[in-house]
């Protein structure tokens, strides 16, 4: 079932959850006091925060079908398709390097890898495979960087460390973005990036995913009951897969390993199918208009909220007291942690920062603007 604007009205939905709920943990109230399953693992394992990204890749990889397949149908030329695809990929890529450096610039040190720069490394790897390729050869490069990537990981050492090291500091991957970016890098400790080099292998796997599974969407010689079902049973096999190779291969988002693809792309594929079923078998809409708001524009969503957030921690409000604290502090302190528990005033404040940003999605929606890269 399509929408007034001929989208799926399910994958909408769960770009729009995906991405409130990136938005949701991105916004405390205060980073001190989280509620944990809006808080990342430590390291290995997982919360409920550690699916978002992935989730949010896997929607990307199955939009590319659905968006292509129908201009591929009607003729459009490969060439208009591959400068599509670039033009998209910089400008989301310019996106997130804006929002790194947003206000004061840093070209020394601001950090070049982060969620919209592999949102883009993705994306274009993923189109261009898509493009070029047939389904089944798709399927054999995911696998192939799985492998290649677990191999890798596993058995090419690091100057200092041991061969396989898995630590934040070790792992070849820590080296890679260490030696290549530099101070270029997250600036928690500057030893590793969540968003690094080396791990973009895992993420591109993940978006293929999203394309099988958006090729399978469009086929026509299935009914949807059995497009739901081949999803469903792909993902509990999926799950399985992940948590056999997590005894090898940890479970870990910041490095995005093969058994976290497998893991995390099966609860997509079983998140997918639910909502599939839900709204275009079964036609229950009427929840769904608050994620349809925010999944239409979510590079808008994402990209707003994290200068809105930049802007709010850096504009200071004097005190009779001679303190200065952050507009985020202020509102915070003032508002929720005044008469409720650290991290219910933490996550009171998330929440009305989400609702607040749905107003501004719905005065885009309710004039039809839905703004496109």
């Amino acid at each position: 079932m399509l929408n007034r604007d001929n989208r799926l009205v399910s994958l909408d939905v769960f770009r729009g959850i995906t991405i409130a709920g990136m938005v949701l943990v991105n916004n405390p109230g205060s980073w001190a006091h989280i509620y944990w399953p809006l808080d990342h693992a430590e390291w290995n394992g997982w919360t409920p925060t550690d699916l978002i990204f992935p989730f949010f890749l896997f929607i990307v990889g199955v939009a590319i079908p659905l968006a292509f397949g129908k201009r591929i149908e009607r003729g459009d030329s490969r060439r208009a398709l591959f400068l599509k695809v670039l033009y998209r990929s910089v400008v989301i890529f310019l996106l997130g390097e804006f929002l790194a450096g947003f206000p004061y610039f840093h070209f020394s040190t601001i950090r070049i890898p982060g969620v919209l720069q592999r949102i883009a490394v993705c994306y274009f790897f993923a189109s261009i495979i898509f493009l070029t390729t047939r389904a089944r050869t798709l399927a054999l490069i995911a696998v192939v960087l799985l492998v290649g990537y677990w191999l890798l990981m596993k058995h090419v050492p690091v100057p200092g460390y041991y061969v396989g090291d898995l630590t934040k500091e070790g792992s070849l991957a820590s080296y890679i973005d260490r030696s290549i970016f530099g101070s270029h890098i997250w600036k928690q400790g500057i030893v590793y990036d969540p968003e690094g080099l080396l791990s973009t292998m895992g993420a591109l796997a993940t978006t293929l995913f999203g394309i099988l599974t958006g090729n399978l969407i469009r086929s026509k010689d299935r009914t949807p009951i059995e497009k739901v079902a081949h999803m469903f049973i792909a993902g509990v096999c999926c799950v399985i897969v992940g948590w056999i190779w997590n005894a090898w291969f940890p479970i870990n988002k910041s490095l995005w390993t093969s058994s976290y693809v497998f893991f995390t792309g099966g609860l997509a594929l079983q998140f997918l199918a639910l909502c599939y079923w839900l709204i275009d078998i079964k036609g229950y809409q009427r929840w769904t208009k608050p994620f349809v708001i925010f999944g239409v524009n979510a590079i808008v969503l994402f990209e707003g909220t994290g200068i809105m957030a930049r802007l709010m921690g850096l504009i200071k409000i004097p005190r009779p007291d001679g303190s200065r604290p952050s507009v985020q502090a202020f509102i915070y302190n003032n508002a929720y942690a005044s008469w409720l528990a650290p991290n219910r005033a933490s996550l009171a404040f998330a929440i009305s920062f989400i609702l607040l940003w749905l107003f501004f999605m719905w005065l885009l929606y309710r004039k039809n603007i839905i703004i496109k890269i």
